[in-house]
């Protein structure tokens, strides 16, 4: 039986408690950054996937705003849920991704080549905080 994804969520980084729990640093639906280009030294997605049954191929990746092609791909992660009430978890750590332009990005997550979801990510330049405005002196 083909799993549910229950959640997809982009985060700086995450952490697990000795009880199993995870902590989810950072998370965040835009990226709003003094300019561009700018790398980011680390992005994690993290998946969590229910309401299924077998073993699973899953892979996740952002494309360039063209919607199209690949900025970054993970590596195949299996997800193995031996019963329908199992829940699988995914941790993928991206590592210097570098977004060299303005605009939407999309985050694909895929279950044995399928898209199981895909959301924007807008990346845009923000005025930071103490950062002197334009036409100011």
């Amino acid at each position: 039986m083909i799993p549910d994804l229950q959640s997809s969520l982009l985060c700086d980084d995450v952490r697990q408690e000795r009880n199993g729990k995870f902590i989810l640093i950072g998370l965040f639906d835009a990226l709003g950054v003094p300019g561009f280009p700018l790398v980011f030294q680390r992005l994690c997605i993290v998946n969590r996937w229910c309401c299924g049954e077998g073993e699973f191929r899953q892979r996740s990746r952002i494309l360039l705003p063209d919607g199209n092609t690949v900025l970054v791909e993970g590596k195949e992660v299996i997800v193995q849920l031996p019963d329908s009430e199992a829940i699988a978890t995914s941790i993928e750590f991206f590592i210097n991704v570098k977004f060299d332009m303005e605009g939407t990005y999309w985050v694909e997550i895929l279950l044995d080549n399928d898209i199981k979801l895909r959301y924007p990510l807008k990346a845009k330049k923000v005025q930071m905080p103490g950062q002197a405005g334009e036409g100011n002196s």
